[in-house]
C-alpha cells in the first residue's frame, strides 16, 4: 500500500479496491505470504532473537501482514502501523483485532513525514510501496524519511516491483499467465496488462534500488526473496545523518 505518496496515490486505495486488496495480492505476487514470512525471519535475524523492539510498518493497511508475520515469531516487539489510506486501515486494524495485536500496535493514519523526526526505530518494513510512488524525487523522499527516524544500524525490509515493466516482455506476459491461472479471462488479462503498465513506477533494476538506498543513509542490500518482477531486501541504516524529507 501507499505510504507516503501524493494524495492520489493514496486515493487509489478506496472502499472497493481496499476490501478486494488481499485477494488480488495474493494474485498479483505469487509467494505472497513467504514474502511476509521471510520479512520477518530476516528482521529477527537482525535485530536478534528474543528481543524487545519498536518496529515502524510502513504501508500496512489491507491486512498488516508484515506485523501478522512478525507478531508470533517475536513475542517482545512492538509496531507503528503506518497508513493513509483510511479503508485500508480499517481492514488492517479489523485484523489485528482479530488476532489480539492491537495492544501491541500503535496505529497511524497519515505518513510517515507525520511521525516526529526524533522516533528512534529498531526496524522498518516497506513492502508493495515504492513503486506506487511516482518518480525517483518520491521514493528518494520516502526513504530519507525512514531513515531519520531508524537507530543507526537498524534494518530496511523494502519489497516491491523493481523492474521496469515494458523492459521485461517475457515476465509481463507471465505476470498475465498468472492472472489466467486463476481464472482470469483474456480480457480481464489484458486489462490486468494495461493498469500495471499505466498505474505504478518500479525503480528500473535492483542496481537502481541499491543507487536508492545508498543516497539515503543505507548500506548494501541483501536480496532473499523473488517473484517475477517482485524483490525483497534488506538493508541496514548506516550511522551519518540524514536530513527529514
Amino acid at each position: 500500500m501507499t505510504a507516503q505518496s501524493p494524495s492520489s496515490s493514496a486515493a487509489k486505495f478506496d472502499p472497493t479496491r481496499a476490501g478486494e486488496y488481499l485477494t488480488q495480492s495474493r494474485v498479483a505476487l505469487a509467494g505472497y505470504d513467504a514474502c511476509h514470512d521471510l520479512s520477518a525471519c530476516m528482521l529477527a535475524t537482525a535485530i536478534g532473537s528474543g528481543t524487545s523492539a519498536r518496529v515502524l510498518v510502513i504501508g500496512a493497511g489491507g491486512g498488516a501482514q508484515e506485523i501478522l508475520a512478525a507478531a508470533p515469531l517475536e513475542p517482545g516487539w512492538r509496531f507503528t502501523a503506518v497508513d493513509p489510506s483510511q479503508p485500508m486501515m480499517d481492514i488492517a486494524v479489523a485484523a489485528l483485532r482479530q488476532r489480539d495485536l492491537l495492544q501491541r500496535t500503535e496505529i497511524h493514519l497519515g505518513y510517515v513525514d507525520d511521525l516526529p523526526g526524533d522516533a528512534q526505530f529498531d526496524a522498518a518494513t516497506l513492502i508493495g510501496v515504492l513503486h506506487h510512488l511516482p518518480g525517483d524525487s518520491a521514493k528518494l523522499d520516502m526513504l530519507r524519511s525512514i531513515a531519520a527516524r531508524l537507530k543507526p544500524g537498524a534494518p530496511l525490509i523494502l519489497a516491491g516491483n523493481r523492474y521496469a515493466y515494458a523492459e521485461h516482455p517475457v515476465l509481463l506476459a507471465a505476470w498475465g499467465e498468472r492472472w489466467r491461472m486463476q481464472g482470469a479471462t483474456s480480457d480481464e488479462v489484458q486489462a490486468k496488462l494495461g493498469k500495471i503498465l499505466q498505474g505504478a513506477d518500479p525503480p528500473k533494476s535492483e542496481s537502481a534500488v541499491a543507487g536508492m538506498l545508498a543516497q539515503t543513509g543505507f548500506g548494501e542490500p541483501v536480496w532473499f526473496f523473488s517473484s517475477l518482477f517482485w524483490g525483497a531486501c534488506m538493508a541496514q541504516r548506516t550511522d551519518g545523518n540524514v536530513a527529514t524529507g
